[in-house]
């Protein structure tokens, strides 16, 4: 659940003084807030997300890493194998 802080009795006000009827205002202010709390990323959302995206990118480039490792130690195997047969 995300902290952020909505105004939902602020908003209902306003919604009161455009002309609004209670029952309109008060519907629209609880529906809001709830959009709000579930759709809205926090600072800590982002901040997993990241760590997350961290993670990922250090695994991907461990995996480049050794692959160009293999195959830059079959090139010299070749090039050795090559210079013995010459």
């Amino acid at each position: 659940m995300s902290s952020t802080t909505f105004d939902s009795l602020g908003y209902y006000e306003k919604l009161k003084e455009a002309g609004f009827s209670d029952e309109q205002a008060r519907v629209q202010a609880n529906a809001m807030r709830e959009v709000i709390e579930e759709r809205l990323a926090t600072k800590a959302d982002l901040q997993l997300l990241e760590d997350r995206l961290t993670s990922e990118m250090q695994k991907m480039e461990l995996r480049i890493t050794l692959k160009l490792g293999g195959m830059m130690a079959a090139a010299v195997a070749v090039v050795a194998a090559l210079v013995k047969l010459l």
